[in-house]
């Protein structure tokens, strides 16, 4: 029993018209398919049409689309009778339903029911939820084979992927035919397994959860992680920025809920800040405040302390050999700063010492390597000294050997975020995390490796996929710098995936399938 995808007369059902509903509306009337829109609001249903016509007319007026198609688009976008029993009869010839109401299963396995009682056996039944599992859903369905999940992004016309995700019943001609018609509507269909957020909201833990746990730890405050994350790391928001942006109302629940849902995964653990947060109501940009306060839409951000300014020919600076190719950007550093740079095996009695760790803090590493806690700092070389560097002290280290250090790394006119000790830095310990899990992710066959790096790049917008980050920064780097974070905290939340950890050991890409 299948579906032809390609059918030029193919009708696909959309329950629930509000900002998801009306987007994929709007991408199947585009990809030449008949739209019948349904909702227990008889309003919401003209408005959904409404806001779909104007949605596509602006295309053509962009030039986006031909002015005749688009014409075309909005004619094959239709209403339903009033009330939600009329909804579901007009819905009998439909060959996809998708329903896209509240993030409720009661809700919707009410809407489940309505549907089955009304279209046909081969018709497929989809759910466009985020956080339920779509086995769940499928429980109380007649034919279970015939529901799968089918998961988009908002905005949804702007937004490319959309998740194909099976339920444990969910039968292969169910998953073939939403591929097809993903690709109808012009999305990028990502295949992913019923699994706790599935391949992009799981993904995306690291980001925000390891930069709470940083600003938990009193290493620095949330403006100092967006700086690094954003101008080093190369992330076009930083993940204060980017909660503030989605809304704690949103991103709260999702984090507890995949931690609960994994069954209390150290991974995955939220942070108390965010639910002291959301009870307060500081959600964000819609609140006006979050992390940062709003007016006009703009965040008002701390300013940074200013640089020292300092003489420094007559500092002495030694830097530690243990990563060859980071001593040598390091020096390079120094001696644009007109400091002196030391070259001996040991440093002087008066040198600033400064050390060069991957997942250790600067007093395990400065402690490592016989140095003066209190005038050793230490450099995040993960990524290159360019825009942004990042300083971070021993608890003993001494006020003046700090003040040199941030002279030296900013006097070339390069910006410095100093921190308290950390293992990690910020950008080693987020980055990190994100690799990490997406690595497990490819471990669990949650997605392939190739789709974990096009979901996370398409659905999160991060600058690389998790798998490409780890290649391109080093996957034996990316080990040493999780197995240094887990010595230290002695907490599993930082253990590495067996899919990092081997192919580390074996020197391949982590892109490498199996």
């Amino acid at each position: 029993m299948a579906i032809d995808p390609e059918r030029a007369d193919l009708t696909v059902g959309i329950i629930g018209t509000g900002v998801m509903g009306r987007g994929i509306a709007q991408v199947a009337a585009e990809g030449g398919m008949t739209v019948l829109l349904a909702d227990a609001r008889l309003e919401a249903v003209a408005e959904a049409q409404r806001f779909c016509a104007e949605m596509i007319a602006r295309k053509a007026q962009k030039g986006q689309i031909p002015e005749a198609r688009a014409r075309e688009a909005v004619a094959r976008i239709r209403t339903t009778p009033a009330g939600p029993d009329a909804g579901y009869a007009a819905f009998s010839e439909c060959d996809l339903a998708v329903e896209a109401v509240a993030e409720n299963m009661a809700v919707k396995h009410a809407v489940l029911e309505g549907l089955e009682a009304a279209v046909r056996d081969d018709c497929i039944i989809a759910t466009n939820t985020s956080s339920l599992p779509v086995t769940g859903f499928a429980a109380k369905a007649r034919l279970p084979g015939r529901v799968a999940g089918f998961h988009f992004f908002n905005p949804v016309p702007m937004m490319r992927l959309v998740e194909v995700v099976g339920g444990a019943l969910t039968e292969p001609w169910v998953l073939d035919a939403l591929d097809a018609i993903a690709k109808r509507m012009g999305r990028r269909p990502i295949r992913t397994t019923d699994t706790p957020g599935f391949l992009v909201n799981h993904a995306g833990r690291a980001f925000t959860t390891e930069a709470l746990r940083i600003v938990s730890e009193g290493v620095c405050d949330h403006a100092d992680i967006d700086r690094v994350m954003t101008e080093v790391a190369g992330f076009r928001l930083g993940p204060f920025e980017l909660m503030d942006l989605t809304g704690l109302d949103v991103s709260h629940p999702v984090m507890e809920s995949i931690y609960h849902q994994y069954y209390e995964e150290p991974r995955y653990r939220p942070v108390y800040i965010t639910a002291q947060r959301h009870a307060a109501g500081l959600f964000g940009r819609k609140t006006g405040r979050g992390f940062y306060s709003y007016a006009d839409g703009k965040a008002a951000k701390p300013a940074e302390p200013a640089a020292p300014q300092l003489d420094l020919t007559g500092t002495s600076v030694w830097i530690s050999r243990r990563h060859a190719e980071d001593t040598q950007a390091l020096a390079r550093v120094v001696a644009a700063s007109g400091a002196r740079l030391e070259t001996g095996a040991r440093p002087s009695g008066e040198a600033l010492a400064i050390v060069t760790p991957f997942g250790e803090d600067a007093t395990t590493a400065a402690l490592a390597e016989e140095l003066d806690p209190t005038r050793t700092v230490a450099v995040d070389c993960l990524f290159p000294l360019e825009r942004r560097r990042t300083l971070m002290r021993t608890p003993v280290t001494e006020r003046a050997a700090l003040e040199a250090a941030h002279a030296i790394l900013a006097a070339d006119g390069s910006a410095v975020t100093a921190i308290r000790d950390s293992a990690g830095f910020i950008a080693q310990r987020i980055v990190a995390g994100i690799v990490n899990i997406g690595a497990d992710i490819a471990q669990q066959r949650i997605a392939a490796p190739d789709d974990v790096n096009a979901a996370v790049e398409m659905g999160l917008g991060y600058p690389r996929g998790p798998l490409r980050f780890g290649d391109e920064l080093g996957p034996q780097r990316i080990l040493r710098i999780l197995e240094a974070m887990q010595a230290f905290y002695g907490d599993p939340r930082y253990r590495p995936s067996p899919w990092l950890k081997r192919r580390a050991l074996l020197g391949v890409p982590l892109t490498t399938p199996e």
